[in-house]
Order: C-alpha cells, then sequence, then structure tokens
C-alpha cells in the first residue's frame, strides 16, 4: 500500500518508454488515465462505427483481491462520441499481458488517435470472490423478475 492507494508494479514495454505513468488528473480522481502507445508520428484514425485496439505500452501486477476496469474517458465520449466497446473491460489479478484499450467511434467524424493521448481511465477496486450455492427456491421481492425497464420509464 501507497499512502490510501494499491500498490501496483508497473513494466514498460518498448513502445510505451515515455510515456507518463498512469495516474489521476485530480486528488479525488478515481481513475488513472491511460495514454496510448502508438510510435511517434504514427496515428489511428477510427472512421464512425470502426472500433481498434489500442496498446497502452504497459504490463501491470494487480495485488490478489483486485481488479482494474478499463473504461470510457466521459470528454472524449461528450466530445467525440469515442468509447471503450467492452465498458468496463475487466483486468484480473493474475493477467500479466500489454493493457490494451478497445475504443469505439460511435460519432459522426473519424477521430484519431496519437502517442499519448489519454484514451481511457483505469479504475482498480477490490474483488468480491462469488461462491453459488444451488437452491430450490429463491426469496421473494416486490420486483420479482421484472427487468429491462420494469421498474419505470427509461
Amino acid at each position: 500500500m501507497v499512502g490510501n492507494g494499491v500498490s501496483i508494479g508497473l513494466v514498460w514495454l518498448a513502445h510505451g518508454h515515455g510515456l507518463p505513468l498512469p495516474a489521476p488528473q485530480s486528488v479525488s480522481a478515481a481513475g488513472a488515465d491511460l495514454a496510448a502507445a502508438l510510435g511517434d508520428g504514427d496515428a489511428v484514425v477510427l472512421a464512425p462505427g470502426q472500433r481498434a485496439m489500442i496498446p497502452c505500452g504497459f504490463c501491470m501486477a494487480l495485488p490478489q483481491g483486485y481488479e482494474a476496469q478499463v473504461r470510457p474517458r466521459s470528454g472524449l465520449a461528450a466530445r467525440h462520441g469515442v468509447t471503450v466497446l467492452n465498458a468496463p473491460g475487466t483486468i484480473d489479478a493474475d493477467y500479466r499481458g500489454e493493457i490494451k484499450v478497445i475504443l469505439i467511434n460511435l460519432g459522426n467524424e473519424d477521430f484519431v488517435v496519437r502517442r499519448g493521448e489519454r484514451i481511457a481511465q483505469l479504475v482498480v477496486a477490490p474483488v468480491s470472490a462469488p461462491v453459488f450455492r444451488l437452491q430450490e427456491t429463491l426469496d421473494e421481492t416486490l420486483r420479482g423478475a421484472g427487468g429491462f425497464g420494469s421498474t419505470g420509464a427509461a
């Protein structure tokens, strides 16, 4: 642990060297921004409706009992319609591969991703390991089996 935070080991890959470490952009921010680890002068152009896996240039070791969630950046979504396709993308504590972000352009214009651009945020959270147990019935609730908008207007 570092201060109130969770200590996470990080190793830069060759194409990630020189990028800033993932970091929250304010004192109370829950997420640490992730930057695109593209080559200098390289760009990924996302046409409307197109998706691409963007490398972040590092691997990490989350402590046992934690996960990391890759989430969209609200500014990219609001201004450009660009979001994380599998939001939130889950990174398990035993994963040691490169961190990558699946971006999709839901906007109306091309969106260009360049090296160092902040493309997503990473939220680290404790995990509760579920233990499922088979039973004959479930307890009753007012909602019951209603779902998908059953509690009122969207």
